[in-house]
């Protein structure tokens, strides 16, 4: 397992190497850059102010020689500043990050704990008025656009209501928690459609195999046949989509975080595209990418968990 474990972390440097080149030359391509930027909102720079400060900051380079000079100086930790918020980049995204992942963490904890009791009741009854409830649910949360779903949350709870704040981060403790319930809650509604639908299918035919038959047999309690033998064996592609709706989560973030105001790596990456700010922006997806390929390894590690014939030696 050590050993797999080492492969798999260094398949996964070898792809964050490969996406920063991606990134990089993709930005490079995109028309303007921050000189443009800083000439159009200052009449007073000259074509000559223009070119002096494209070669301060080496964009009178090759698309290749910058990308060099940025990855020799990431690896010595260097990472550039922000152009947006004129602070190392890391200083940016590190509290972003933290935000993101309480709540991506909130939201996956909440759907994947709605969404086995929701799916193996809609599998232990099929075809009936709890699957097909069940079922109406499950299409309805999937068809909901997330932006939309986000600002009927808003004016039921916020406005309607007044429960809730429509927005913004808050601060520590209850405070922060009240603003993070319609972020957390609309990225979960978002979501728990799709693994509803794939722990149905999944127990569906858990419960049509032969052990689950002889575990009947044997005359073991209705709980562990369904929980010891159907849902260990279920799980396994479950978890693989749950590893995968990591990344759409990442993505789907972006939109409740711009909703709602909250100050997450979505939002940033955003603002980052949108004001030239390619280290902010570089970094920032990287990070994405990163966390996309860590739930997929551990989506590997629970495969030899949950079914012990699985080896990796």
């Amino acid at each position: 397992m050590a050993g797999y474990l080492l492969q798999r972390v260094a398949e996964s440097l070898l792809v964050l190497l490969v996406m920063s080149g991606v990134i990089y030359g993709l930005m490079g391509l995109m028309p303007g850059d921050p000189i443009d930027t800083m000439i159009r909102a200052d009449p007073d720079l000259t074509s000559e102010d223009m070119q002096r400060l494209k070669a301060l900051y080496g964009l009178d380079q090759p698309l290749w020689q910058r990308y060099w000079n940025w990855l020799t100086a990431a690896l010595q930790g260097d990472f550039g500043y922000s152009r947006l918020y004129n602070e190392p980049v890391l200083a940016v995204l590190w509290p972003r990050l933290l935000n993101t992942l309480v709540l991506l963490g909130g939201s996956f904890a909440l759907a994947v704990a709605l969404a086995l009791p929701l799916g193996i009741a809609a599998a232990t009854r099929p075809r009936s008025w709890v699957d097909n409830l069940i079922n109406l649910g499950a299409f309805a949360g999937i068809s909901v656009p997330p932006f939309w779903l986000a600002i009927l949350l808003i004016m039921l709870f916020a406005v309607a209501l007044g429960w809730l704040p429509a927005g913004g981060m808050g601060g520590e403790g209850a405070t922060g928690l009240r603003h993070l319930v319609l972020p957390v809650v609309a990225l979960t509604l978002s979501r728990i459609g799709g693994i509803v639908r794939y722990v149905r299918g999944a127990m569906l035919e858990a419960l049509r195999a032969d052990y689950v038959r002889t575990a009947r047999a044997k005359g073991l309690t209705k709980v562990r046949v369904l929980v010891g033998h159907a849902l260990r064996n279920a799980m396994i592609p479950v978890v693989t989509v749950l590893a995968l709706d990591m990344g759409m989560l990442v993505s789907g973030a972006l939109v409740t975080e711009t909703v709602f105001g909250w100050l997450g790596m979505g939002k940033t990456i955003y603002d980052a595209v949108m004001g030239n700010d390619h280290n902010l922006a570089l970094m920032g997806l990287l990070f994405a990418t990163a966390l996309t390929l860590a739930a997929n390894l551990l989506a590997d590690v629970a495969y030899a968990w949950l079914d012990p014939r699985i080896s990796y030696r």
